[in-house]
């Protein structure tokens, strides 16, 4: 390409609203630029890059057996109803309503609608396993997009599903993509690692998100020196014991007449926060209230309870509470005397003499015994770990860092098969649900990644793998025919070799051209000078290093084209 004709339009300064790195860098790069908040349009350079990444995932996916589609982003809503995601998804869906007015949904993902091709033409188990897959645009409602490409409503996903006969099929399916997620992150040129994780809406057991750390990510990931990992959502660990105090012969009330958080009443009865139950109440997609209890010093993690609960949970209306506990506010609940699922954390197993709101306004009770005064439905592992504390399978002290998550597997069973009625007659000839996995990979999260991860104060340091072009030829005077002439015969052998390059042929300061090449950042930069030419030479710079030499033309050429 010849910088003339091209249209990369770099800026000297970042937008206001950029506050990472990689979203800066690309709007300055000339790679994207926004619509509107949420929705970019990606420049000819940055769709290069793209297609990059698309590229070594159709050779990976396509490497294990897989087979591409192209499914409809435009979904009948009611298809969505069948497995009651049309709900579970609430504002995050985009929904449209055609002239006569019928409802549609943005698809988000697409497992109703392999279902559905499913159930129509999967008959027998001797059609199985397949695997499917497509790269596609999807859409959410994302309440607060920012950080450029991270939180957006329009995005690029890779997303495949494997279907099954068996559960053992299902594995192989789930392993296969595993390996081939792990040869794509490290073919793009990714430090990454592998964490366990939530299905969340997705539903399913086995979960694992393929992460790489970073300042600017949206999830908090835990891990141990000894090999430890998984989203906060679902880390354990084996926290600190607690010494409560010893029981005593009876409960007691305690006037707290303004205290309702932990804090205010810790501080007016003088006791550590974790003496003190703290009463939350959430209720599910079906409108259930739930009940969970952690000490006051803990944090609920609300995947960790979803999962438990067996359905999605929101925080219940503060309005609404009272009618479950005797008319009490929120600040003043406790697990007495109340006919709810309670789900206590671990943390609280056998503690004496607690204290918790006395399920009347002003008023907290102490003296409570776990078993003796409180009866949960059942101890389960409720609480957000702590940095420091010991990863529960003893391999070190726990590191908690922020991560962007570049792809998420998913075992789905039978969840979505079952509720849309895709199934098969099994090699008994008897009618079963197809068993399902999900696979998906952000594609615009790779390039953030990789620009997160490979950045200096210059701009960007794109690697062979995924740079828009290996190299800008820059001539420092394009007024010099010599120098146009050596530049223009490089490039032009350069193509011929099948090598993308950007020959800077504008009529501006070389300083201004250095620190474009720096700010794109392609792996190297050829300098075509007025003395190393009347030395038979051309001055190489790699981008990463910052190491220049000087080289004759076939040189050169030899390095770029190896």
């Amino acid at each position: 390409m010849l910088r003339s004709r091209s249209f990369i339009p770099t800026l000297k300064d970042s937008p206001a609203d950029a506050t990472t790195v990689s979203h800066q860098l690309m709007v300055r790069a000339g790679l994207i630029r926004q619509l509107v908040a949420g929705i970019y349009s990606f420049l000819p350079l940055g769709w290069k890059s793209m297609l990059k990444v698309t590229s070594i995932i159709r050779e990976e996916m396509n490497g294990i057996g897989a087979q591409e589609f192209f499914l409809p982003s435009l979904n009948p809503i009611e298809i969505w109803d069948e497995t009651g995601r049309n709900a579970a998804f609430g504002d995050d869906m985009m929904r449209v309503i055609d002239r006569k007015g019928r409802k549609y949904a943005l698809a988000p993902t697409h497992e109703e609608i392999i279902c559905y091709l499913a159930r129509s033409e999967v008959r027998s188990w001797r059609d199985l396993p397949q695997i499917w897959y497509q790269i596609q645009t999807k859409y959410r409602d994302e309440p607060r997009p920012r950080s450029g490409l991270l939180r957006v409503r329009q995005f690029l996903m890779k997303d495949a599903y494997s279907l099954d006969i068996d559960q053992e099929g299902l594995d192989k399916s789930y392993e296969a993509h595993k390996q081939a997620y792990m040869r794509i992150f490290e073919r793009c040129g990714l430090n990454y690692f592998i964490v366990g994780a939530s299905s969340g809406l997705m539903g399913g057991t086995g979960s694992q998100e393929f992460m790489i750390e970073s300042d600017a990510g949206e999830d908090r990931i835990v891990r141990s020196p000894g090999g430890y990992a998984a989203n906060i959502e679902i880390a354990a660990s084996i926290p600190p014991k607690v010494m409560d105090e010893p029981s005593v012969a009876a409960t007691y009330e305690l006037s707290t007449p303004t205290q309702r958080t932990i804090e205010e009443v810790s501080g007016l009865l003088g006791v550590p926060a974790h003496r003190l139950v703290k009463t939350l109440v959430y209720v599910t997609d079906t409108g259930k209230p739930v009940v969970a209890l952690l000490r006051g010093d803990d944090e609920l993690v609300e995947a960790k309870l979803t999962a438990v609960v067996g359905e999605q949970v929101v925080p219940a209306l503060p309005e609404s509470v009272g009618k479950w506990f005797h008319g009490a506010d929120v600040g003043f609940l406790g697990p007495c005397s109340v006919d709810l699922p309670i789900y206590a954390d671990l943390r609280l197993q056998s503690g004496t003499n607690l204290i918790s709101g006395a399920n009347r306004n002003g008023y907290h009770i102490g003296g409570l015994d776990v078993g003796r005064d409180i009866h949960p439905t059942s101890f389960v592992d409720l609480r957000e770990v702590k940095a420091g504390e010991q990863a529960i399978d003893g391999s070190g002290a726990l590191h908690i860092a922020t991560s962007i998550e570049l792809g998420h597997i998913f075992k789905l069973g039978t969840r979505y098969s079952q509720a849309m009625g895709a199934t098969i007659l099994n090699d008994s000839g008897v009618e079963q649900p197809i068993i399902m996995g999900s696979y998906g990979i952000g594609v615009g999260r790779i390039i953030v990644g990789l620009i997160e991860q490979d950045h200096d104060k210059d701009g960007i340091v794109w690697n062979k793998a995924l740079t828009p072009m290996l190299a800008s030829i820059v001539p420092v005077n394009v007024g010099n025919p010599d120098l146009m002439a050596i530049a223009t015969k490089l490039y032009d052998q350069l193509k011929n070799h099948g090598v993308e390059t950007l020959l800077d042929d504008r009529d501006a300061r070389a300083g201004m051209k250095f620190k474009d090449a720096d700010l794109v950042g392609f792996p190297y930069a050829v300098i075509v000078g007025e003395k190393a030419v009347s030395e038979g030479r051309l001055e190489v710079k790699e981008r990463r290093t910052g190491e220049r030499k000087m080289m004759s033309f076939d040189e050169c050429l030899a390095l770029l084209t190896k």
